[in-house]
């Protein structure tokens, strides 16, 4: 089902509240609103975007922190939860569904008490696990003799068990208090929530209904008592010695049948995947990020096989283009059919006509920091679109299934020609934009990357892409680099007038990543031999790598913020972008050392790595720095412990062409690590890299030959 989301404009990732009308069009999948001339929604341009009356602007620092909270996801399902273990309705605490809190309150009381929390924590991507503790008796001394254990699901289901510890039979009134405001998400952050509603009996639960919905909470077993002026739901538990009881809340938004989450209600696009070896957190990355995935799911409504992903939780819980295909490909080793599902939704809001703009992937604005203005995702989003088809049918994605998506690619490509016209670089924004580095990379690789797909196509315009391909090459060293004392650096980019922007930032990595071409080759990059190894020490060095991953400004550089989006947090995509292009160019020293930084994090979050985290530097004892307004789980973040732990095994799959290439880490900064389950050419594929660092194909597809 569509996911309608709070409408997050977002000024650099940064989410900025405006209230929404009732009549904007779900947003579980992409739609096509109003567009300005580069394309960008118009309401996603600046730090300030259109508000309804009922919600004035307010600046982002006034988001609710979301860092220590415990999110559970199966979207549309999501239940925002303080270590507590009550909901409370402070705050963002509560379960919500496509983005209206369906339930603002439920507390839990036993023989007259509230459960004293001692233990919180998420159990899986949908589940979080509260243990509390009564004194039951008066006569027990300081030991508790009811344990309260709540296992609250995304879903909208709470299980409550008490264990009795006690050495006689208890008696005791179990009491569950429940609300509403059903509020919208948007409205919750801005402070807005409305007056909780009044219950009805319903059954053996409660009921609300109002103009902004209904819900129903149905329990099991049924209730003794039912309060409805209250919200109250009431039991008499009788536990015997050591004895168990438990009882079920189950929410119901519509009061007819729970909403299936998409993650759960289909095969997942998502392979079994499992990793083991020396380091035993491998294997709990992987599990978590593939989790946190499947929780993210979106289906179109549409064409429902069709699957793409959510941004994050909480503030993204719609697709972003961009993130969405940056996503898919991190995944490919798991699978096509998420990258197959995210090139067709995505081809369906590709503008058209005649104008300049035709063949544009539409995205809103990014802050990119102090240093240079906002730039278009949809421009990101336009040149990964070509890539990720051609990486994907080199992945095993039918032919069938490529073929239709050929025409949506070509307009993608031929948009680039056309706007870069007569011209060598590609300007971000579109018209006036500076010249950015990253925006060069994707633009390279988009059109290498495209030639070859059109090329082994028989489709024309492939041998102009290339010349203009190897005319960006040859100009780009002469008018990007900047040349110093310390070997020179890479310009974060230039402006309209010529003038450099000399900052470092994690932009840079994006050089590096050049894409998959035919016979598992990867195409040359931008920088000469010289010059990439001068990156490889730059992106290795202390100004940019924090001990827990890449920085997203050097930490020297003017305007450098530890908390700043762009300025410089560690975010888990731009490391893992690095560690694989690092690895790629033979520069295995600093890209194992950024691995091992981003591993040593995602253990200090239990695995759910986040979009973004602090950078300030690592230090013995230490851990990173969570950021408050970071989604967490995050798409491009779960994307990312893929690519990392994939990028160990060097695999470059030709399945058109019946080969796979491996080429390792040769270091082997993990030491041993076995993959399995992975998915190539519709197949499982497994790959062992050993300690020296050579790799051994376990499993294939029938009739794929090693490369060379």
């Amino acid at each position: 089902m569509p996911l309608p989301t709070p409408q997050f404009a977002h000024d650099g990732d940064r989410p900025t509240r405006h209230g929404t009308s009732a009549s904007q069009p779900p947003r579980g999948v992409p739609v096509a609103p109003p567009r300005s001339a580069d394309g960008t929604p118009p309401a996603s341009r600046g730090s300030r975007t259109r508000t309804t009356a009922a919600h004035a602007p307010r600046h982002v620092a006034d988001l609710p922190p979301a860092h220590t909270a415990l999110i559970c996801v199966a979207l549309p399902g999501l239940v925002i939860s303080t270590d507590q273990g009550q909901l409370t309705g402070r705050g963002l605490e509560g379960f919500y569904r496509a983005g209206r809190r369906v339930l603002s309150r439920c507390q839990v009381r036993v023989a007259g008490r509230e459960p004293l929390a001692v233990q919180a924590r998420m159990i899986a991507a949908d589940c979080a696990r509260f243990v509390g503790t009564v004194h039951a008796a008066a006569d027990v001394g300081p030991d508790p003799d009811v344990v309260v254990e709540r296992l609250r699901f995304a879903d909208g289901t709470e299980r409550i068990i008490l264990h009795s510890a006690a050495t006689r039979p208890l008696r005791l009134p179990l009491e569950v208090s429940l609300a509403t405001d059903l509020t919208e998400l948007a409205a919750v952050a801005a402070g807005d929530s409305g007056p909780e509603i009044s219950a009805t009996v319903h059954g053996s639960g409660l009921r609300w209904s109002h103009a902004r919905g209904d819900c129903a909470v149905t329990a099991t077993p049924p209730p003794a008592d039912v309060l409805a002026s209250a919200g109250l739901l009431r039991w008499e538990m009788e536990l015997p010695p050591g004895g168990t009881r438990s009882v079920e809340v189950r929410l119901r938004p519509d009061d007819t049948v729970p909403v299936r989450a998409v993650g759960h209600g289909t095969t997942s696009p998502f392979a079994q995947a499992r990793a083991t070896g020396d380091d035993p957190r491998v294997q709990s990355l992987l599990n978590t990020s593939i989790e946190d995935l499947r929780a993210l799911l979106l289906r179109d409504p549409a064409r429902t096989s069709d699957l793409l992903l959510a941004a994050g939780a909480p503030w993204r819980c719609g697709p972003a283009p961009a993130d969405c295909l940056a996503a898919a490909r991190m995944t490919l080793p798991l699978g096509t059919r998420l990258a197959a599902g995210t090139l067709r939704i995505l081809a369906g809001t590709q503008l058209g006509g005649p104008g300049l703009r035709a063949g544009m992937i539409p995205g809103p604005r990014r802050d990119a920091g102090t240093h240079v203005p906002p730039g278009c995702t949809g421009t990101e989003a336009t040149l990964l679109f070509p890539v990720l088809l051609a990486e994907a049918w080199r992945w095993g994605l039918p032919e069938r299934e490529a073929e239709e998506l050929l025409p949506a690619a070509e307009n993608c490509l031929r948009w680039l020609r056309t706007t870069v016209g007569d011209g060598v670089y590609l300007s971000d924004p579109q018209p006036d934009g500076p010249l950015r580095c990253e925006t060069q990379a994707h633009a390279y690789r988009a059109a290498m990357v495209g030639a070859d797909l059109l090329h082994a196509w028989g489709r024309p315009g492939g041998p102009e892409l290339r010349e203009w391909a190897e005319d960006l090459r040859g100009a780009f060293g002469a008018d990007f680099w900047i040349e110093d004392r310390s070997g020179g650096r890479p310009a974060a980019a230039r402006t309209r007038d010529g003038r450099v922007v000399p900052h470092l930032g994690a932009g840079a990595a994006h050089l590096l990543d050049t894409g998959l071409l035919g016979s598992g080759a990867l195409a040359p990059g931008l920088l000469d031999k010289v010059r990439t190894e001068q990156l490889a020490r730059l992106l290795g060095g202390p100004d940019m790598d924090s001990g827990w991953g890449l920085r997203g400004l050097g930490a020297t550089e003017g305007a450098y913020n530890p908390f700043g989006h762009r300025g410089g947090t560690v975010r888990a995509q731009e490391t893992a972008v690095a560690v694989a292009g690092l690895a790629a160019v033979g520069h295995e020293k600093e890209a194992g050392a950024l691995l091992g930084g981003i591993l040593a994090a995602a253990e200090a979050f239990g695995y759910r790595l986040p979009e973004m985290f602090g950078g300030e530097p690592r230090v013995e004892a230490g851990r990173p720095l969570p950021h408050p307004a970071a989604c967490r789980p995050a798409a491009t973040a779960a994307a990312a412990g893929v690519l990392l732990l994939t990028t160990l095994a060097g695999i470059r799959p030709d399945v058109p062409g019946g080969t796979v290439t491996l080429c390792p880490v040769r270091s082997a900064p993990l030491g041993e690590i076995v993959l399995t389950g992975l998915r190539l050419a519709g197949a499982p594929f497994s790959v062992r890299v050993g300690r020296l660092g050579l790799a051994t194909v376990e499993e294939v597809a029938d009739g794929l030959q090693m490369g060379v």
